[in-house]
């Protein structure tokens, strides 16, 4: 890739970015509600006293004003600060994001380790009574939305069986044993969730990439040369089947530092997720812009690290 093909696709994603970013400060600026609703039951609040308080937020300003006001505190790593709690957003992020990882990151790691080796067998040996299995499962987590299935679990396994806890405690902290063990027992449930919709996505993903390879040409050429079926997975299939799954793998990973949305509020896992919907509920503006101008850029940068490993699974790519 030539030093102006690199320089293209920065200025294409330089303008992506600032195009999202416009579009989102519009979106959230002109949203019903206002950030200061909270004060308005307090009787020890006047209007007067509220009007400063919106001048020393910056709310009066003109929208394009705190547009760039906002853009280019952000470009400097200054978040701003959370119109609720007053404190730095990016304080907040770092705080939640631990639970996060702790659950929608471990969820994916479970979902990478188990749609690959399934994936693989499933296609390998389609119409098989196992790949019969493997795709039920694989249909029945895609079409179950995680707000059903999480909802399920916890009547099950919580409430019947009282084998885990209903919700999340988050005052837990993990100092020996025994707490490690109510740390991994309370995160059961969640990761069960996640695990089963996003490896139940990558698995059928990594399936179909692998038929669409068996009957080419190549492969037939390969094992007529003596090559064992298991170098030809590893050394022809693999590599041609990952293009499209790595699109997918690319998109998904930017939630895992953003949370899920829906899995933590049923299980009041207090994650980035978690802080995103109690944001929106008060207006927070800078906890909102904040959470979700980020994972704009991470989804802008794992497709661009996405486009990068296509050149090394297939050097006939080319983007020149």
């Amino acid at each position: 890739m030539g030093y102006f093909s690199i320089f293209r696709r920065f200025l294409v994603t330089l303008s992506t970015l600032l195009a999202i970013s416009l579009v989102l400060f519009i979106v959230v600026a002109l949203a019903p509600g206002d950030p200061l609703s909270d004060f308005a039951g307090n009787p020890a609040i006047t209007a007067q006293v509220r009007e400063n308080i919106r001048k020393s937020l910056g709310l009066d300003q003109p929208l394009p004003i705190r547009y760039f006001k906002w853009l280019w505190a952000f470009i400097h790593g200054n978040l701003g600060y959370s119109f609720s709690s007053r404190v730095p957003v990016l304080d907040l992020i770092f705080q939640r994001l631990p639970a996060t990882l702790a659950t929608v990151g471990i969820a994916y790691l479970f979902s990478v380790a188990i749609a690959f080796p399934l994936g693989i067998f499933s296609a390998i040996h389609r119409q098989s009574w196992l790949d019969h299995i493997i795709t039920f499962f694989c249909f029945l987590g895609i079409s179950l939305p995680t707000f059903l299935t999480g909802l399920l679990l916890i009547f099950i396994f919580s409430i019947g069986l009282k084998w885990f806890p209903t919700l999340y405690n988050s005052t837990l902290e993990v100092k020996d044993l025994p707490s490690l063990l109510e740390q991994i027992r309370q995160s059961i449930l969640p990761i069960a969730v996640l695990t089963l919709y996003q490896a139940s996505s990558l698995l059928r993903y990594l399936r179909a990439a692998i038929l669409e390879e068996l009957p080419q040409d190549y492969l037939r050429t390969a094992l007529a040369k003596g090559l064992s079926p298991n170098q030809a997975i590893k050394n022809h299939i693999l590599k041609n089947a990952l293009i499209p799954v790595l699109t997918l793998i690319a998109l998904e990973i930017p939630a895992v530092f953003t949370g899920a949305l829906v899995t933590e509020q049923i299980f009041g896992i207090p994650g980035i997720g978690a802080l995103l919907i109690e944001s929106i509920n008060h207006g927070d503006t800078p906890v909102i812009l904040g959470i979700t101008f980020t994972y704009a850029i991470l989804i802008v940068f794992f497709s661009w690290v996405a486009d990068s490993l296509y050149r090394l699974l297939d050097p006939r790519i080319n983007y020149d």
